[in-house]
């Protein structure tokens, strides 16, 4: 009996630590491209239901920007959080988590050093990318980033300029343009073929 009652108060001491654990949570910042109606916001909400203890979700459809919390101990990574944006059926840009113990955790480009000398050229460069919205900015910049060699980009929706840093012996300013015009934004180099500005959403429609 007495052995009985040590086990029950056991449980009862270690109880507040236990919920203490389980109540706290991560956050999750994640940028999405392809937004472009309220019903595509419910359907990439609906997809990551699949997480049991989501909360806090929020999704703002003019800059793509998707947050929520989920539960400290059962962590989600980094790919584990984009494969479930693909899964909806749209492109994660980039994602940020904030752990509980203050770490934060960043998808991101690196840069490759020449074979030979292993050394990293930087360049810094701006160009006119056209584009109407904080969409726009998620796409192109996106784009620009998957550039082998690109450090940094940045487009300014008021200006319509892209500022880029990259490795000058890993690409070029043309190789940027080439790529941002793929996903349908023209520059001031290339002009981006009609099918691919075609298949941008409704309010990323920038040409006249």
């Amino acid at each position: 009996m007495k052995n009985l009652i040590i086990f029950i108060l056991a449980i009862f001491a270690f109880a507040p630590l236990a919920n203490a654990q389980s109540n706290q949570r991560d956050n999750y910042t994640v940028r999405v491209d392809g937004l472009g109606c309220p019903f595509c916001a419910y359907g990439l909400e609906k997809k990551f239901k699949d997480f049991k203890g989501i909360k806090d979700v929020k999704i703002a459809m003019e800059t793509g920007v998707f947050t929520f919390s989920y539960p400290a101990d059962k962590p989600l990574s980094i790919e584990r959080v984009e494969k479930q944006v693909e899964l909806a059926g749209y492109t994660p840009v980039s994602t940020e988590i904030t752990r509980v113990d203050g770490s934060l955790e960043t998808s991101g480009t690196e840069l490759v050093a020449d074979n030979q000398t292993g050394v990293v050229s930087l360049s810094s460069s701006k160009m006119f990318v056209a584009g109407n919205c904080e969409m726009c900015q998620a796409r192109i910049e996106k784009a620009a980033l998957k550039v082998n060699g690109i450090n940094q980009a940045s487009w300014n929706v008021a200006t319509k300029m892209l500022s880029v840093d990259f490795d000058t012996t890993a690409t070029s300013e043309m190789a940027i343009a080439e790529a941002i015009a793929t996903v349908g934004h023209d520059t001031e180099f290339i002009q981006a073929k009609d099918s691919k500005y075609e298949k941008l959403p409704a309010c990323c429609l920038y040409r006249k």
